[in-house]
């Protein structure tokens, strides 16, 4: 899988606020699917379809402790993505250095003539 594929998976697999949700409390340590359910007002199968969803987009993974499966994140899709954005800061900074500019000389034209 090249690494444009997996940024695709992962910002697929984000699009979902119970995703990133889920993605957020696994940044605080591994949980099981019950307690990865426990603040959502869904059925387990539809907590169990957004692991599987996060799974195949590696952005999680299962260990295996005695009967129990906990789920723990793997940031490496996540630091694909941020990657992949950071390019486009450069040209988020430059409009904000822009917008600035603008704002300044507009604050300095009304102070001008009061």
């Amino acid at each position: 899988m090249t690494e444009a594929d997996q940024i695709d998976l992962a910002l697929a697999a984000l699009a979902n606020a119970t995703r990133r949700a889920i993605v957020a409390r696994l940044a605080h340590g591994r949980a099981t699917v019950n307690e990865l359910a426990e603040p959502f007002n869904q059925s387990l199968p539809a907590i169990s379809k957004h692991i599987r969803i996060l799974e195949h987009a590696g952005l999680i993974q299962r260990e295996r402790q005695a009967q129990f499966r906990p789920c723990v994140l793997n940031i490496e899709p996540l630091r694909l993505v941020a990657k992949w954005a950071e390019h486009y800061n450069i040209i988020w900074a430059a409009r904000f250095d822009a917008m600035d500019h603008i704002l300044q000389s507009t604050k300095e034209a009304n102070d001008e003539q009061f």
